[in-house]
């Protein structure tokens, strides 16, 4: 077994500065790895972020990090549309990767990083895992013990609405306050369904299994945004509405919006013959899973966390994103113990295949089959 992972981070964003870094900072983790390195090309924000947390390489550049600092593994936390060549990069020197949500923006992409990992004997795992969570896991449970009859049609989705601009950590001044959202409007890589509904499409398939075709209508509905008094010109889709085929006349309803919501936060609704999950409720009433006193000593939102497996005791159950730090976890437990995970990038690649081919319905306004499947066992 490896004694711990050394890794590096991928950008000094919001991710990183509110969950990363503050989650691999914690001493009950040091046995298993250890922050060595970060890069981020605005200049100081790298060595700011290196002093804050006690990391103890910093650069500017990516491909240097990646040639001097002594890592085994790069966690990568930049704006999605860099994912694909920096993963490409890594994999080529010789690092496993952590890809925060969404792995690429492209199907081809997702399979050219697959198949280069398994060339090199190197391990990926992609966010989201929602297929970790005990609570995801047990409506899929549930479905398949016929708790609400044959499966009819599901919902899943989530909206933008304005929460990267009002963001805490974009508001300040110095260089780990003020870090820009613009990309989070624009091509590629921005809008809600990479950034937002990537979570939901993961849960949904998490419990459904692949998908069959997609037809979807889509556009850009909010025009310009604003952030700190200025204007940003988005060109980014942001009013996405998707019908998912997954096969024997089951559809579901995926959505990434501008505003408004019919879900309860990522989860998905399943409405069957005889009654109906909504979230994480079976006809209106809470459901059991392993773990559910944890997240009920919570009292909010938060609890749905805390039953990950690795979010364990007080300085992680107060942090921000404990879920990125779970999927960082399930790349350490893989190499060090050769355990694999469950968040997988034939999962990851699947569910970009039905963003990319949402997109591709709406520009021509055709039914697009999908060709990637991910391992899963039948509803």
């Amino acid at each position: 077994m490896t004694k711990f992972i050394r890794m590096g981070v991928v950008g000094a964003g919001t991710i990183a500065l509110r969950g990363i870094l503050p989650h691999l900072s914690q001493e009950d983790v040091h046995d298993r790895v250890r922050l060595q390195a970060i890069c981020d090309p605005f200049p100081g924000r790298a060595e700011a972020a290196a002093n804050k947390f006690g990391v103890p390489q910093f650069f500017e550049s990516f491909e240097t990090m990646l040639r001097s600092a002594e890592i085994d593994a790069v966690t990568i936390a930049s704006p999605i549309s860099l994912h694909f060549q920096q993963g490409k990069q890594a994999l080529l020197a010789g690092k496993h990767v952590h890809f925060n949500k969404s792995m690429t923006t492209t199907t081809a992409e997702a399979t050219e990083l697959i198949e280069l990992a398994k060339q090199n004997n190197l391990k990926i795992v992609a966010s989201p895992g929602e297929v970790v969570r005990p609570q995801v896991q047990r409506v899929r449970e549930l479905i398949g013990e016929g708790a609400i009859g044959q499966l009819c049609w599901a919902t899943c989705g989530a909206a933008f609405g304005t929460y990267h601009q009002d963001e805490e950590f974009r508001q300040g001044n110095d260089v780990l306050s003020n870090v820009d959202p613009s990309w989070y409007f624009r091509k590629p890589g921005g809008g809600p369904l990479y950034d937002m509904t990537v979570y939901a499409l993961h849960s949904l398939t998490s419990v459904l299994g692949s998908a069959k075709r997609v037809t979807a209508m889509s556009g850009t509905r909010i025009k310009e945004r604003s952030f700190k008094g200025q204007s940003v010109i988005t060109d980014a889709d942001d009013n996405t509405l998707i019908l998912i085929d997954f096969g024997d006349n089951f559809f579901a309803l995926a959505y990434g919006t501008a505003a408004g919501s019919i879900n309860t936060g990522f989860a998905g609704n399943y409405f069957g013959i005889t009654g109906t999950i909504q979230g994480y409720t079976l006809n209106g009433q809470p459901f059991d899973f392993p773990g559910k006193e944890i997240a009920d000593e919570a009292k909010d939102w938060r609890g749905m966390q805390w039953v990950l497996p690795h979010v364990v005791g007080p300085q992680h159950r107060t942090l921000d994103e404990q879920h990125v730090f779970e999927d960082i976890m399930q790349l350490v437990d893989w190499v060090r113990e050769d355990k694999p995970s469950p968040a997988t990038a034939e999962h990851a690649r699947h569910v970009i295949e039905i963003i990319e081919a949402a997109y591709r319905a709406s520009e021509t306004g055709q039914t697009q089959i999908l060709t990637t499947t991910f391992a899963h066992s039948n509803r």
